[in-house]
């Protein structure tokens, strides 16, 4: 079966190549309905990535964050029409303590292998996961399911005051954190670190708000999470430091593509952890799905972080869709009706 697959070939040119789609095999075919537009894809779109990075990667098919419907399963398992949501993450080897997303080996779309911007997807039954709510807001599951991932790994090793957490960044990512922190951990006082006044506004669900200038010297934090990257994270990574109680933990999720000083001498000084968050995997998929089961509010203040909604037919769309992201504030997200 031949399949459309629309590549970046170079900084905001996109082709369309037609390959083979295999039948064969236990593989779901899956046709996208709603895509996502994520700072990585980005960095790709508009060429801000190492130029060697480039020439290794393109041409390649942009987008991980993906949901669609089922539109043929050889086994039956999944009526047509099902609503999933496709994971990313492509493990090829498994480790009994390192999670897939952290194995060298695993392969992950739109970055070493093609992304969802095609017709149809054909995904291995175990990177599908059925789901009920809005694909509109479902979009939104892999970055909440790298939050899950940071959750798993901040339930494991902090400490248990967990009084007042912090949360340096006031984007999608530290949208989400800090909505999902205040789902799990209800009692516990969350408060957002940022330099956009008015994005603070949407942070209606948190116990406070401060713009990293205008901080209470006096104030003290028992546990960050850093959702700022870039060249900005130095800077936020080297203020949680000074917020944060002894023995705190730093969770990073943040991506910076050069490397980051901060203040080890404090880190030493106050016994701190610092935890790398990286994508994401089944189990976090699955319990992002569980989490906004439980509480289906979730799907409405995920909903308020989609700036713009635009609708895909031709590459002139997809193009469009990526220039408009970066003014937008929150999310950019594309119907998919090519």
């Amino acid at each position: 079966m031949i399949n459309q697959v629309y590549r970046l070939i170079a900084p905001k040119q996109i082709r369309t190549d037609f390959v083979d789609l295999s039948m064969n095999g236990d593989n779901v075919i899956v046709r996208p309905t709603y895509l996502s537009i994520c700072a990585a894809d980005q960095r790709y779109f508009m060429g801000t990535r190492d130029r060697k990075v480039l020439s290794q990667k393109l041409p390649m098919a942009l987008i991980h964050e993906a949901v669609g419907k089922v539109v043929y399963d050889p086994k039956g398992e999944y009526p047509l029409g099902t609503k999933v949501v496709m994971i990313p993450n492509t493990p090829t080897t498994s480790d009994e303590i390192i999670k897939d997303n952290y194995l060298a080996s695993t392969k992950f779309r739109a970055s070493s292998m093609d992304g969802f911007m095609q017709n149809l997807v054909s995904m291995d039954r175990n990177l599908i996961i059925p789901f009920d709510f809005s694909e509109r807001s479902a979009v939104l599951l892999e970055i909440t399911s790298v939050v899950m991932n940071a959750m798993d790994a901040f339930s494991k090793h902090a400490n248990p005051n967990k009084q007042t957490v912090g949360v340096w960044g006031n984007g999608n990512l530290g949208y989400i954190t800090s909505l999902v922190l205040k789902t799990l951990y209800p009692e516990c006082k969350v408060y957002v670190f940022g330099v956009h006044e008015a994005k603070m506004n949407y942070f209606s669900f948190v116990d406070e708000t401060y713009l990293i200038s205008d901080i209470p010297e006096d104030l003290k934090i028992d546990h960050a999470f850093e959702c700022v990257g870039g060249s900005a994270s130095e800077n936020a990574i080297n203020q949680i430091i000074d917020y944060i109680n002894p023995q705190g933990m730093i969770s990073l999720l943040g991506v910076s593509e050069n490397p980051v000083p901060i203040n080890t001498r404090m880190v030493l000084e106050k016994g701190l952890i610092l935890q790398g968050n990286s994508r994401s995997n089944y189990n976090d998929f699955q319990k992002a799905i569980d989490l906004i089961n439980a509480n289906p509010e979730l799907t409405d203040y995920l909903s308020t972080i989609i700036s713009e909604e635009i609708e895909v037919r031709s590459i002139d769309d997809m193009i469009l869709a990526f220039e408009n992201d970066v003014t937008n504030e929150f999310k950019t997200i594309m119907k998919w009706c090519i």
